[in-house]
């Protein structure tokens, strides 16, 4: 059976603050390096940075040979103990991830082992490499590593989710996964901008919101470019989606991982109740990204790792195609934020309308290309 030593490292720069990650696979008898990965990640912890990396690097050897026996070595001791199942994970974002981690091998197949930092030098240059990178608008370039400099590699993959910067970077990769991201109509809650996220009740559209489902399954049907249609679970989502379907004669598959954050003890409250009653709260809500909801709601972080998973899931199922994604204000702004390659703060700095449409690319490459944003001009 193929073995595989992979080596992982991920850093932040603040903690939250300017991260990304370094991996690389080595062949466990001549040392030789057989691939590298590393990404910037915008803005993050170093507990997340370093599992994201221990994700990249069992992807890159899942991709060399899926039957592969695995050691992991990294100088993170909670990864590798919260891995191995002596620590408990009590971070729901963290577990979340340890669990996408645990899904890529069989856990049988995968050894995990602690080693010093002076021992990990070539994935932490490689995360280093990614982290300059990206703060200077620009993408991680396996080609000028001196990580693989130094390591004499003979083969290097790049990572395929950090987006290049500027026209005509990236290659002609054929047609891209186009997501038309769909908010659902409006609620009872929506024109009084309350808390409706997936930990409350599951209200339907009302009959302003028919009427606005109805006008973008007529907008859609007269451009012709849908080809699948996915949604959120929760009913105002479906019911969007259903309208659309019913017009283009398309199914709908659901996908969980869409659903609105949970909002906790907010549900249901207006932004002025919730700073009436948690004070406290909601000022650490505003000011990080990984503060959650009064009563056990979902951070931004939270949202956002699930949310970047479904997308994956999504892109591989409906590659080259065309997709109406139907969902809620922030499972969209995470897809945008994410394409741009943009800090968590900015998902206040957008403005996401009822039944309003946003456009985005990804190609085979990894990059991500915003095409339009809260589009309402078929609403009336």
């Amino acid at each position: 059976m193929t073995r595989y030593d992979v080596e992982a490292d991920g850093g932040s720069r603040g903690n939250p603050g300017p991260a990304g990650y370094g991996a690389v696979v080595l062949d466990p008898v001549s040392g030789e390096t057989l691939a590298e990965v590393a990404e910037y990640l915008g803005v993050a912890t170093n507990n997340v940075a370093e599992y994201r990396g221990l994700i990249a690097a069992l992807r890159a050897a899942h991709a060399l040979d899926p039957d592969a026996e695995i050691r992991v070595r990294m100088d993170s001791r909670l990864v590798v103990e919260q891995m191995s199942g002596r620590w408990q994970i009590k971070n729901a974002e963290l577990r979340a991830l340890a669990e996408e981690a645990a899904g890529v091998f069989p856990r049988e197949r995968v050894a995990y082992e602690w080693i010093p930092r002076e021992r990990n030098r070539h994935a932490d240059r490689l995360a280093n490499e990614a982290m300059d990178a990206g703060t200077r608008g620009e993408r991680w370039d396996p080609s000028a590593s001196t990580a693989a400099l130094d390591a004499g590699s003979v083969a290097v993959t790049s990572s395929a989710s950090a987006p290049a910067v500027g026209w005509g970077s990236a290659p002609d990769l054929g047609a891209p996964t186009t997501f038309v991201l769909l908010r659902h109509g409006e609620t009872a809650l929506t024109p009084e901008k309350r808390f409706s996220g997936s930990g409350g009740g599951d209200p339907e559209l009302s009959a302003e919101g028919r009427r606005q489902a109805a006008a973008v399954a007529a907008s859609l049907a007269a451009r012709g470019t849908i080809q699948d249609i996915v949604c959120s679970p929760l009913l105002r989502c479906r019911e969007t989606a259903g309208a659309v379907a019913e017009r283009l004669g398309l199914g709908v598959t659901v996908e969980d991982g869409l659903r609105e954050t949970d909002f906790g003890a907010w549900e249901g409250l207006t932004f002025a109740e919730v700073r009436e009653r948690y004070p406290d709260d909601m000022a650490a809500w505003l000011a990080s990204p990984e503060a959650a909801p009064t009563g056990g709601g979902e951070s931004f972080v939270t949202v956002g790792v699930r949310v970047e998973a479904a997308r994956r899931r999504l892109v591989e199922r409906f590659a080259g195609r065309t997709v109406l994604v139907v969902t809620h204000v922030t499972p969209i702004k995470t897809l945008v934020r994410l394409a741009l390659g943009a800090p968590p703060a900015s998902m206040f700095r957008m403005e996401l309308s009822a039944a309003a449409t946003s456009v985005v690319a990804y190609y085979a490459d990894g990059n991500a290309s915003v095409r339009l944003f809260n589009d309402t001009s078929y609403l009336g």
